[in-house]
């Protein structure tokens, strides 16, 4: 008996939604299906005579209560009337019908056809009253009916929204989930990440571990008087891990975890957002202690009054409102922290932002070197690498490479491996993943007159000596001929990590920038189009330098740079037409003297310059030690 006692009895649920809907079915098919098959053509009483009349007929049905007839034509009579039914013999009886009005006498009316053809060629009438009571039944009961199958669909619905009479989560028919929140609960045994799985991220990680002692040691803190904190805001750039953190809080907290999109809120439907966000919450408030995950909160959290159609969006709004109310309302959320994750805290509303909603801001950047190598780590564990694999190498190859963009070199160098029919993954692999995944797949079938190759060769061997003859450039890497992506040639930097850029690094970078295009106007004596994405990326930092960073003498100290979004969609500017054109002549007269002094540099060292162009094209890739043997070791700052 006390094996009996702990089977589990297995309970089937039917959806009585289908139920419904094979019922309704059937009523319809009964009520407005056509019992004979066949396809009878209307004709008046005038022309049911002239058949009769011409032997034509076989039988005439009658009935009294429709006062409607039909008609059935001898079989050898078929084709001669094929006319009337598209050109086909029909198969099936009856073959016409007529209508007749109240006052059509039957007997007499049928009598007097019969009366005119001999007695062997009378034609059978059958004259019959016919029922229809289920047809009666249906017609009254069938509105009825569906009216109370209506109310009692909707009002399981409204039972399963309120958590009544099993369950809350309610069929996939039911329409009032709509307003229920479309996220997922991850049990608090199922979180299996951690923060070993979570590299680098140093400062991140500190912030978010005493909200995991928040959880786990609330007494510690509320003891002192203290009251745990509501939110935290995870702000980053894309792919450095702040959702992965998220869920590392979680699985260390050993709590359940909800995790939802902002987008998910919002609904074509009117008050179905702010209709999830209070269903989430009392989601949440059931779970305590949990962690309630929301990623992308810029998609519902944006500053009221600032939308992308230049018009307030009442539903999104009403949406943030009760975000705002629930996170700090008159109700207490006990034990419900909410993570939110975003790359543009920029553009969210002040009220979501204040202390008591989300008290602190975490911000998540993008690795540094020591935390590439971490990250390295852990994304190789499960690759098959060479023993000589050198992971600090790698992290300096991939200077502002993200978490996301690290795992997506594994994983190509892997892929890699694999068409090369490799039995181990190779330094080379990670490398060539590294060139693919920043400038595309190589185009060695790209067919290229030998002018165009020979413009291309100077130009990017412009870019490396510029860059190897000033102090503050990047360290060169190598430099290829071989079309990539949209590029047709490229050169690979090693670029330094820093926190804040000087004048001097700027306007070195700027003359690498433009490298290229002087080596053109030297060699071929004019531009070409190719330098269009250096010049774009000149242009930028010039303004930037000017109109940001305050680095023009004549122009001033003054930014105009507006890091808070503060301004949204004003089209106006910040100064006036006059400073405007300061601003343009500044900038103008920044480019040409990078344009200027990286002319004369290239001019000193011509020779050297075309060494490394002709080294350039008769490899196709060359690489710094190549650089370093025609022009000297790299100048230092």
């Amino acid at each position: 008996m006390s094996n009996n006692k702990n089977k589990k009895t297995k309970v089937v649920r039917i959806n009585l939604s289908w139920l419904y809907i094979l019922l309704i079915g059937g009523m319809l098919f009964l009520l407005f299906r056509d019992g004979n098959s066949a396809n009878p053509q209307k004709i008046e009483w005038a022309q049911v005579k002239d058949l009769v009349a011409g032997g034509d007929v076989q039988e005439i049905s009658f009935i009294r209560n429709d006062y409607k007839g039909t008609i059935t034509l001898k079989p050898d009579c078929l084709e001669k009337h094929a006319g009337d039914f598209g050109g086909k013999v029909p198969s099936r009886s009856p073959h016409y019908y007529f209508l007749v009005s109240t006052h059509f006498d039957a007997e007499n009316e049928f009598a007097q056809l019969n009366a005119q053809l001999p007695a062997d060629q009378q034609v059978k009438v059958a004259i019959v009253h016919e029922s229809k009571i289920w047809g009666n039944v249906l017609e009254w009961i069938f509105p009825i009916l569906m009216l109370v199958l209506l109310y009692v669909w909707m009002f399981r619905g409204m039972r399963q929204m309120t958590g009544q009479g099993g369950g809350s989560n309610g069929g996939g028919m039911n329409p009032f989930n709509v307003g229920k929140a479309q996220g997922k609960l991850t049990d608090k045994n199922k979180v299996n990440v951690t923060f070993k799985d979570v590299a680098g991220l140093y400062g991140a990680k500190e912030e978010v571990e005493e909200i995991v002692d928040f959880l786990k040691n609330p007494k510690k803190y509320t003891a002192l008087g203290a009251k745990i904190p509501k939110g935290a805001l995870l702000v980053g750039p894309p792919g450095t891990g702040k959702t992965l953190l998220a869920k590392a809080v979680a699985g260390e907290a050993n709590v359940p975890f909800f995790s939802i999109s902002g987008s998910d809120f919002v609904e074509m439907f009117v008050g179905v957002g702010a209709s999830r966000v209070r269903d989430l919450f009392a989601q949440a408030k059931e779970k305590a202690p949990c962690i309630v995950f929301i990623d992308e909160i810029d998609a519902v959290g944006r500053a009221r009054g600032k939308n992308a159609g230049f018009s307030s969006n009442d539903e999104r709004e009403n949406t943030l409102n009760q975000l705002l109310t629930e996170m700090d309302g008159f109700g207490t959320n006990s034990g419900v922290i909410v993570l939110a994750a975003t790359n543009r805290a920029d553009i969210l509303d002040k009220a979501l932002m204040r202390a008591g909603r989300f008290d602190r801001q975490i911000h998540v950047d993008l690795p540094e070197l020591k935390e590439r190598e971490e990250i390295f780590q852990v994304h190789i564990r499960n690759l098959k690498i060479t023993g000589d694999f050198d992971v600090s190498y790698m992290a300096k190859h991939t200077a502002g490479f993200s978490g996301a963009d690290i795992a997506n070199v594994c994983n190509e160098a892997a892929l890699t491996a694999a068409r090369k029919n490799k039995d181990q993954i190779e330094l080379q692999d990670f490398l060539d993943a590294v060139d693919r995944i920043v400038g595309g797949i190589e185009k060695r079938g790209y067919i290229l007159s030998d002018t165009e190759k020979r413009t291309i060769a100077h130009h990017e061997a412009g870019h490396a000596v510029v860059s190897w003859l000033l102090p503050h450039a990047n360290q060169l890497f190598k430099v290829t001929l071989i079309p990539r992506g949209n590029a047709l040639g490229a050169a690979w930097y090693l670029p330094d990590e820093h926190k804040i850029e000087t004048k001097s690094q700027m306007t070195d970078q700027m003359c690498s920038l433009i490298g290229g295009r002087v080596a053109e106007e030297i060699i071929n004596g004019e531009p070409s189009t190719g330098a269009q994405n250096d010049l774009e990326r000149l242009t930028k930092t010039a303004y930037a330098m000017v109109a940001d960073y305050g680095m023009s003498e004549k122009f001033g100290n003054f930014s105009f740079y507006d890091s808070t979004g503060s301004r949204g969609y004003d089209f106006t500017k910040p100064y006036s037409e006059k400073t405007a054109e300061l601003l343009d002549a500044e900038v103008s007269k920044l480019v040409k003297s990078i344009h200027d002094d990286t002319y004369k540099l290239l001019k000193e060292h011509e020779e050297q310059f075309r060494a490394v162009a002709e080294k350039l094209l008769k490899d196709e890739v060359i690489f710094a030690e190549d650089v370093e043997a025609i022009l000297g070791p790299k100048v230092k700052a």
